[in-house]
């Protein structure tokens, strides 16, 4: 197609492009306006063996999936519960909470979902600090020098996890222009073979049009006209 065939395309149902582009964005904004907000709260444990040791390194790496294991459980959800007295279960607590290790850097991450930024950030200081409690109680049992030390990081800091208004908002005006234009391409692939304007004879048959015969005028038509005329 040539660039006049899309301008003649864009003029004839450039106003459907735009209105469902407009629909799509405005329900999307309206979708996200009505969401209830949900904050995410991370907070970072450092693992940290008692001396700079090879050896007692590698067991640290190796220890830090068995580390999230252990605090990823009911029994440290209730602690956290009952510390905060929360409202909730702690099957709750653990679908809300994300806990991973990162080995690279000697670190477990705790991730804390919530309708409240200042209940998430509660949620991953106690349970960062009930990892430490449990290291403590652990360490008191073995030689200092077979230690491995948790050290909290700063205080955690919440963020808007969802929704995100205005990357929705965006999203839905791209997916309302590209519905749009699926059904342009629909209607003008059904019309293809209706002769409607003096460039469909010219695009069909390669040759130009050197005239077109004017519409034949009904009789009614004609009455009429010739009525106005009188």
């Amino acid at each position: 197609m040539t660039l006049t065939e899309y301008l003649r395309i864009l003029r004839r149902w450039g106003w459907i492009l735009v209105l469902l582009a407009l629909l799509a964005a405005g329900s999307a904004y309206v979708f996200s306006a009505i969401q209830t907000p949900v904050y995410r709260s991370t907070n970072f444990v450092g693992v940290q063996p008692s001396r700079p040791d090879f050896g007692l390194s590698q067991s640290t790496k190796a220890l830090l999936r068995y580390y999230v294991f252990v605090i990823d459980q009911d029994d440290f959800a209730e602690r956290v519960i009952d510390r905060l007295n929360l409202d909730m279960t702690s099957d709750q607590l653990l679908g809300a909470s994300t806990i991973a290790s990162d080995d690279s850097r000697f670190v477990i991450q705790i991730d804390v979902d919530h309708v409240n930024g200042d209940t998430a950030n509660d949620i991953a200081r106690v349970w960062a600090e009930e990892f430490k409690a449990w290291r403590d109680a652990e360490n008191a049992k073995v030689n200092r020098e077979d230690q491995v030390q948790a050290n909290l990081a700063d205080r955690p800091q919440y963020s808007l996890l969802r929704p995100h208004t205005p990357i929705n908002t965006l999203a839905g005006g791209i997916l309302g222009l590209l519905v749009g234009a699926v059904i342009v391409f629909l209607v003008e692939y059904r019309e293809a073979s209706v002769i409607r304007f003096a460039d469909d004879v010219e695009r069909g048959l390669g040759l130009p049009v050197l005239g077109a015969v004017p519409p034949v005028e009904s009789a009614g038509a004609a009455r009429a006209r010739s009525a106005r005329a009188a």
